[in-house]
């Protein structure tokens, strides 16, 4: 049984992958081509993706019927097409909790900077500008002063990003598909998602992509929030409007957004690049060191699961 992993991991992940003594089938450290993701996947019994690859039903038949497993390098997995696969008696594994802190801490880093405008800070010194103390100077957002945190979508990040905003002492309000609006759960309240846009001077969206999901943060949700507040996107690109966005940004809309995700990646709108107030990261959130081995091991784990007979780990249906 071969195992074909489309990307080339961390040193640690690749470890554990030679240590199941299973004929392995690698791909570069760059996205394989359409080509390459054909040949690579052709004959194996188990595949190791990452999002950048797309997992279709042309793929699923280029692979043939002895594939048994997609073992996903991610949480969201909707660069899979799990109905297919299903269809196709393949399994669907993803690598949910090992990356909460780290796409937590992220998050966080992201609200800090934009709210705090620390690259606002760092450009004017770069720019070797003449500068002076002043009362006015590059005021922001203070978060710890009983400032509120909006999560959309509250899973397991969303709890992680909301013990680390209680700790900033922020008012906490999210919402999530299994809470009634109304209740509260450890200094969490859920709200519905207009109420979550209205109060929100942090809007972080955590929510995955999904056909009733994109593009859930259009014009009209941007209009719903205060002019004041700044968008965290750390969840998929989709989920956000980038035009609408775009246009908030320059019409002062809304104060500022950082997004760490965007529509098509790994291209990025050329307007996002111009836009005022914005901070970007290239799809970094889960990029810790440990966080990165642990995912890699997982995806290897539920794959070896598979082709033992056994269940998989963390099967996405």
């Amino acid at each position: 049984m071969t195992i074909y992993v489309s990307r080339l991991l961390t040193d640690r992940a690749m470890v554990h992958l030679e240590s199941l003594g299973m004929p392995v089938r690698i791909g570069g450290e760059n996205p394989p081509t359409r080509t390459d993701l054909e040949t690579g996947i052709a004959g194996a019994s188990a595949a190791v993706v990452t999002l950048t690859e797309r997992v279709d039903s042309a793929l699923l038949t280029a692979a043939g019927e002895q594939l048994k497993v997609v073992a996903n390098v991610a949480v969201g997995y909707d660069n899979i097409d799990v109905a297919a696969a299903t269809a196709a008696g393949v399994t669907v594994t993803n690598t949910p909790g090992v990356l909460d802190r780290a796409t937590a801490d992220h998050t966080f880093a992201l609200i800090l900077a934009t709210a705090r405008r620390v690259l606002d800070g760092d450009r004017l010194l770069r720019s070797r500008q003449e500068w002076v103390w002043g009362p006015r100077m590059l005021v922001g957002l203070d978060v710890s002063s009983g400032a509120t945190l909006g999560i959309l979508g509250y899973g397991r990040i969303g709890r992680a990003i909301a013990q680390r905003a209680q700790a900033f002492d922020m008012t906490v309000l999210a919402t999530a598909r299994s809470r009634t609006p109304g209740t509260e759960e450890d200094g969490v309240r859920f709200v519905d998602t207009d109420t979550l846009l209205a109060e929100s001077d942090v809007l972080s969206v955590l929510t995955p992509l999904t056909p009733q999901t994109r593009h859930l943060i259009d014009a009209d949700a941007l209009a719903k929030m205060k002019p004041t507040a700044y968008l965290v996107n750390t969840a998929r690109g989709g989920v956000v409007d980038e035009s609408a966005l775009i246009d908030a940004l320059h019409a002062g809309q809304i104060r500022g957004a950082a997004l760490d995700v965007f529509e098509n990646e790994p291209n990025v709108n050329p307007d996002l690049l111009d836009a005022p107030n914005l901070v970007l990261t290239p799809h970094i959130a889960s990029a810790g060191e440990a966080t990165r081995d642990a995912m890699g091991i997982l995806a290897i784990d539920n794959a070896a699961a598979v082709l033992a007979g056994k269940p998989a780990l963390n099967p996405v249906r």
